[in-house]
């Protein structure tokens, strides 16, 4: 069930009723129900896998709280390598298999690999490593054992952040999960302004832009030059929106319902530098991996080589993690490579910009840096859209051997690519609110907050707007069918 369907408009304000009406003991139950139905609307045989990391993790945690100090790390060990074996086998054995036989290729070793007819069950990177923060933080004793398998089951599945994100933390949500919710007027509308704003940023924008990215990219070939830069800055934008619209309306859905979830994006293309970048993009699973790969491996204790030998590991996993394809551990590689060369560079821009008397605190300086830093990380997602290895070399080709700048002024090429003029121009409205929203959360400024300090006439005036942009300014498909969202495939 998408966020962006029907029955999701159906669905969620049932659960919501019924679940602020029922004893105050059965409201982890229900939404429990309610977090597993909405899986299964998927794949209802893979609840099954679900239910395994559930019960794996939920053992471990109570093992790890009764066991010796010997014992616990064997128990943690077991817990990750169940749930990673799961993971590795529905995502990575065909990936392997294939790099067995071209490894042994090499050596002119002709390899008979079977490929496996392998679905991919959704979520399932986002909920693993959600169960496996719960054992490692019993493990180091930052949380208790949850006894009561219910609730736990119900973090791990909770239904608004269980395919996609926020990977939460025990420590936030099953601490709130433990403790029934009552009706709150003032948080559930401040939920629902999250949610309308997600929206925004999904049908409105990202599904959009897609339009633009899918023509280009599906046959670059034929766009190459400018037409693939301006659809590589466009699919930058595009994954921001699709990927921070479904992090808000899973945040306010969870806000109707009296849960607070985290905060995944925090103006991340406003950043100054690569590393920033990454502090404020897909903050849970970036944090993820800080708290439970770059730290055990050493962090920055260990000199500076094995701190950027560990950076190196953590984004080559993270581009792993994203999928089994080469072409994602390049892109993972690349942003880890832009971080360790951006601070072995920083003595010298520092003298730089000391000889050349400029100010690092002065906005012409900021916006330097926040375009150069996006044109790092906009190059790299070419690696992330296209379809394989190859194709992305191919695109990068076309994009510096084709030179057709006049597309930009001819007021006739770019409209040919499934955004008409007057499309273009209201994409660009749209992403100037995006900018404008991002500069306003920047500075600690949230708009919904603003919004809810004035009279109700103006807020309802607001919503109703904001609704009827939505409805017409979305891209809806043929009777209504609505799109996946990018990161559901992980």
């Amino acid at each position: 069930m998408l966020f962006n369907s029907l029955h999701f408009l159906i669905f969620f304000p049932f659960v919501v009723i019924i679940y602020f009406i029922i004893p105050n003991r059965l409201k982890y139950l229900w939404l429990l129900a309610a977090s597993y139905f909405f899986y299964m609307c998927w794949n209802p045989k893979y609840a099954v896998l679900l239910l395994f990391s559930t019960v794996i993790t939920y053992a471990s945690g109570l093992l790890l709280e009764r066991a010796g100090e010997k014992s616990r790390k064997w128990i943690v060990a077991l817990s990750f390598i169940l749930n990673i074996f799961i993971l590795f086998y529905f995502k990575y054995t065909n990936f392997m298999l294939g790099s067995l036989k071209h490894i042994f290729s090499l050596f002119y070793v002709e390899l008979n690999v079977p490929t496996y007819d392998i679905v991919l069950p959704v979520g399932i990177s986002f909920y693993t490593f959600q169960a496996l923060s719960y054992t490692m933080d019993v493990y180091r004793k930052e949380i208790y054992a949850e006894k009561n398998f219910f609730r736990y089951a119900l973090f791990v599945s909770f239904f608004p952040q269980l395919v996609a994100g926020p990977i939460e933390r025990s420590k936030n949500l099953l601490r709130q999960l433990a403790e029934p919710k009552h009706f709150d007027f003032a948080l559930a509308r401040d939920g629902f302004l999250l949610m309308l704003w997600g929206f925004f940023l999904k049908i409105v924008l990202a599904d959009r832009i897609a339009l633009f990215v899918d023509t280009v990219y599906g046959d670059y070939e034929t766009y190459g030059g400018w037409f693939l830069i301006i659809a590589t800055m466009l699919f930058g934008i595009q994954i921001y929106c699709d990927f921070y619209g479904y992090s808000v309306i899973a945040m306010g859905t969870a806000q109707i319902l009296g849960i607070h979830l985290m905060e995944n994006f925090n103006a991340p293309y406003l950043s100054v530098s690569v590393s920033d970048f990454w502090r404020n993009w897909h903050i849970s699973l970036t944090s993820w991996f800080r708290d439970y790969l770059y730290i055990p491996l050493g962090g920055s204790r260990k000199g500076r080589f094995r701190k950027y030998l560990n950076k190196m590991i953590v984004f080559l996993v993270s581009g792993l993690w994203h999928g089994a394809a080469y072409k994602f551990l390049i892109w993972g590689g690349l942003n880890g490579l832009y971080q360790i060369v951006g601070e072995l560079l920083q003595p010298a821009r520092e003298r730089l910009v000391a000889l050349l008397h400029l100010h690092k605190k002065n906005f012409s300086h900021k916006i330097l840096q926040t375009v150069c830093t996006f044109i790092f990380v906009d190059f790299s997602w070419i690696f992330f859209r296209a379809a394989t290895l190859r194709d992305a070399l191919r695109i990068i080709r076309q994009m510096f051997t084709v030179k057709n700048p006049w597309i930009l002024f001819d007021g006739a090429s770019l409209y040919d690519c499934g955004l008409n003029i007057k499309y273009f121009n209201l994409l660009f409205i749209c992403i100037g609110t995006l900018l404008f929203a991002d500069c306003c959360k920047q500075k600690g400024i949230q708009i919904r907050r603003e919004i809810a300090k004035q009279d109700y006439w103006f807020r309802w005036l607001f919503i109703v707007f904001a609704v009827c942009c939505i409805l017409t300014f979305g891209i809806w498909g043929p009777e209504y069918t609505e799109s996946n969202f990018l990161y559901f495939q992980f």
